[in-house]
């Protein structure tokens, strides 16, 4: 039984155009806590998903400035871990846990 800490580590999987053209070269995308590490992001996908993992690369997005109604604000700092896997190994995420 996975540990409930790896639920907690893969907060969504990213799903734009850029994130399925990715899928076609066994790569995955998800949004991360800002404090989660490379180690935990592959534990937490071998465990939920039953796969293999190759590599973890992170990205930290600083949130942007907007305005709404004149009133200035400012959105979340967010993280993105992108998961290659081995070869023969896919997931895939349009499906839920």
């Amino acid at each position: 039984m996975p540990a409930p800490k790896h639920y907690d580590t893969l907060v969504a999987p990213v799903i734009t155009e850029k994130s399925t053209l990715l899928s076609e070269e066994n790569k995955v995308v998800f949004r991360v806590p800002l404090t989660a590490t490379k180690k935990d992001i592959a534990e937490a996908v071998e465990e939920l998903f039953k796969v293999k993992v190759k590599a973890v690369n992170t990205l930290r997005m600083k949130g942007k400035t907007k305005r709404f109604r004149g009133i200035e604000g400012k959105r979340d700092d967010v993280k993105k871990a992108v998961v290659t896997l081995e070869d023969g190994h896919s997931i895939d995420v349009t499906t839920g846990l």
